[in-house]
Parts: structure tokens; sequence; C-alpha cells
């Protein structure tokens, strides 16, 4: 298909048969009399009143426990850069759908027109009770990582940012399955990173918590090696800062057993390729267009893994596989944040999942005749239906745990605070 085809293709798309991808439907009848009297008034007021008695009511008589803001300032679009909050609208309505596809998950899309992280952050805090959660999108960094941190401190719903966290839960999915196919281990890789934005710094966050190390770390952006003598760091970087003498992105890569890149095109050369340890791990994730294409990276190197962000390649790093479903999980066991073992909890149940065998619909729905793991499948396919059911299940049951453990540590600082509180009346009687 040609350029032109495929443009008029997407346009016609996102137009007809009415413009955009969203639309509401009611969920209960209201074609009587009856129907009407109990959808408004005066029906309405007996679940408003036990709302207002009990908050927790509103999970029980309104959408709200299944119902995600997907919300934007169109800083970041989808690789596409800042173009505001209104050019912003056709991928956040993207992202509902994927939810409601995905996951059953209802979702209003809501673009900010904000000059600041906190004018956006005042917007989001106080449009917050309408939803179950929040998903932050295409927002730049290191804004993006202002604003999660603030709201998650405001507000008890989960927040989650999935530039930095869904696509953090993929790679890191992805990567954990593809050293294995490897003989090698998350804990021991040298690890080069090219992009220290959102997804990049999170990545590197949350494979670090599940045992990369930092010493084994390279992060690079825009200007080189992220190293101690810069002054130019931001404090999310400074906390990849390294004390070497690499400068440059080919210094890194060499005898690098795992490059991902979350930066731009073609950036990476076959001799950078080349020049990593044996049986490499390369994840080109930049979209459309990698930072390396697979054709040029497996002429480079044949014993390499290869993953990218597009769909016609083996081995896509695909959000799709994360948010939906990671939310879905925080939903049903009503978590008021979305924790890094939550993630974690959903990185182990997608690679566990690609190793097992590949249901007969899966291999239908991608016209295949056969999907096994190894170096081109690491990552289960975003159309199988056991993520549906897998991933929620292991989200919601560390979201549990979690708060479980919450619950009994507020219960010994009570206790604490209690018995310190009986003692003081006991020194002033003495005293008076």
């Amino acid at each position: 298909m040609s350029q032109a085809d495929l443009k008029k293709k997407a346009l016609d798309y996102h137009r007809l048969p009415k413009p955009g991808k969203l639309s509401v439907e009611s969920s209960k009848p209201c074609s009587t009399q009856e129907d009407l009297s109990l959808a408004y008034t005066p029906g309405v007021a007996q679940p408003v009143l036990e709302i207002a008695k009990n908050p927790e009511k509103a999970y029980d008589y309104t959408n709200k426990g299944n119902l995600i803001a997907v919300i934007t300032d169109g800083t970041a679009i989808l690789g596409l850069g800042n173009l505001g909050p209104l050019a912003s609208k056709p991928v956040m309505e993207g992202k509902a759908v994927l939810f409601k596809q995905f996951a059953g998950i209802d979702v209003y899309d809501i673009e900010v027109n904000a000059k600041t992280p906190q004018d956006f952050i005042k917007v989001v805090e106080a449009i917050a009770p309408t939803f179950g959660g929040i998903n932050l999108e295409d927002i730049a960094a290191p804004h993006c990582f202002e604003i999660e941190a603030a709201l998650k401190k405001k507000l008890d719903i989960p927040v989650f940012h999935d530039d930095q966290h869904g696509t953090a839960t993929i790679i890191c999915a992805g990567l954990i399955n593809a050293l294995h196919v490897q003989g090698k281990t998350l804990e021991t890789a040298r690890i080069v990173c090219l992009g220290a934005g959102a997804a990049g710094i999170a990545s590197m966050n949350l494979l670090v918590a599940m045992g990369a190390k930092k010493a084994n770390i390279l992060l690079v952006d825009s200007k080189g090696v992220v190293h101690k003598d810069r002054t130019d760091l931001n404090s999310f970087k400074k906390a990849y800062a390294r004390k070497t003498k690499l400068r440059t992105l080919e210094d890194a890569m060499a005898g690098a057993d795992v490059f991902v890149g979350v930066s731009g095109a073609n950036l990476v050369s076959p001799a950078m390729v080349k020049s990593m340890a044996d049986k490499p791990v390369v994840f080109a994730l930049a979209n459309p267009n990698p930072e390396i294409s697979p054709e040029k990276a497996r002429a480079a190197r044949s014993d390499l893994i290869m993953a990218t962000g597009r769909s016609d390649f083996p081995n896509q790093v695909n959000n799709v596989l994360g948010f939906p479903f990671i939310f879905r999980g925080a939903l049903d066991a009503r978590a008021k944040e979305i924790t890094q073992d939550m993630l974690i909890a959903a990185v182990h149940a997608l690679a566990e999942l690609a190793r097992e065998p590949v249901p007969a619909s899966v291999l239908k729905a991608y016209k295949l005749k056969k999907l096994k793991f190894g170096p081109d499948y690491i990552l289960p396919k975003p159309f199988d239906p056991r993520l549906a059911e897998r991933v929620p299940q292991a989200v919601a049951k560390a979201a549990k745990v979690g708060a479980r453990k919450t619950a009994v540590k507020k219960t010994a600082v009570t206790k604490k605070a209690a018995a310190t509180t009986v003692k003081h009346p006991k020194v002033s009687a003495r005293r008076r």
C-alpha cells in the first residue's frame, strides 16, 4: 500500500461513518416513564444520598469503578512531539478503544490546555472524583515525572503514566525472556539505554528493582553518555550518572549485552551492533522507525535477539500488553495506587505466558502455522485471550498483598501512638 493510500485509509477510518472513535452509550434502559423516573428525578436521589453518607458507595451505584481518564497535555504525542492537546485527541481516543477492547474498561479522553505542570496537576486533581483511575499519556519529560509524583500523593485512586511504567513493564518482560533464551541473566547483563526521557528512566528503574545492577547500566542521551562529570543533568539522569571515560553511544555499545533504544530513528549503526558481546539483545523501540532496522541488525549479527515497537516484525514491544490489564487488576482490587510490586507482578505474568504453548486462536488471528517461545517470540501476542485473565489476576493479587501490608503497618503505628498517649496523663498528674 502506498503512503498516499495509507494516509487516506487512516483519515477515512477516523472520519467515517461519523467523526472520532468513541461514543457514549447508556447501560440502563430508558424507554418508559418509569425508566425515566429511575434514571433521573426522583429515583436518582437515592444513590446520591447513599454516596453522600459513604463515598465508597460510588463504586456500587455509578460507573466510577470501571472508568478511567486518559489525560494529556499533548507535549509528547506518539513520537510526533509537542503538537498541543487538541492534536493529541485521536491518540487519546485510540487508547480508550484499546482499554475497552482488551480489558472492558470505559474511558473518557481528556485533553488539557495547561501552561505549566502545576496547572495540569490542579485540573486532574479537580476532576479525579469522577474516575476509578488516571492514565497519564504523552506528557514530555521531565514534567511527566513531576506530574505523576504529585498526583500519586494527592489522589486516592491509581495514577499511571503509560509512557513510563507501561513501556517499562513490557520492556522488562521481553528482556527477561530474551536474556533467558540467550543464556544470560538480568543480574549480570551489561545494559545500554539510549533515551533518558520517561520511558528510558522508568525502564531502567524497574529493571534495577528486578535485579539489574546500576553499575552495569550506561544511560545515553542526545549529548552522549550520562557520566558524573556532566553539569547539565536533571535529578533523574543523575541517578544513572557513571564514573566512566566512555563518552559516545559507540563507546557504550562495545561489549554490551543489551541495547534498549527509546529515542529516535537510525541512531545505531551496524558497526555498533557488531561491537556488542556474544548473543546480544537489541530492543530498538523508536516508532515508527527504529534506531536500527531489523534487516541491518541481523545482517550485522546472526546471534542477536531483536525487538522493535512495530507490528510488522517479530517481538513487538507493545504497550497494549500492559496498560489495559494492569488497570483491570487495579480496578478489580480497588487499589488506591499502582505500586512497583504490581508492575513486577505484571512483568512476570507476561514473561511466563510467552513460555507456554500458544493457543490455536492466536495462531489463527495472526495467520501463523506455529509460534514457539524463542528468539522470534519473547512476548505474548496482544490478541492472546489468556492475557485478560492472567495479568489482571497477578496485578490484583499484588495490590491486595500490598494493601494488607500497609494496613498492618498503620495498625502498628496507631497502637504505638495510643500507648504513648496513655502514658502522658500519668506524668502530668504527678507534676501537678
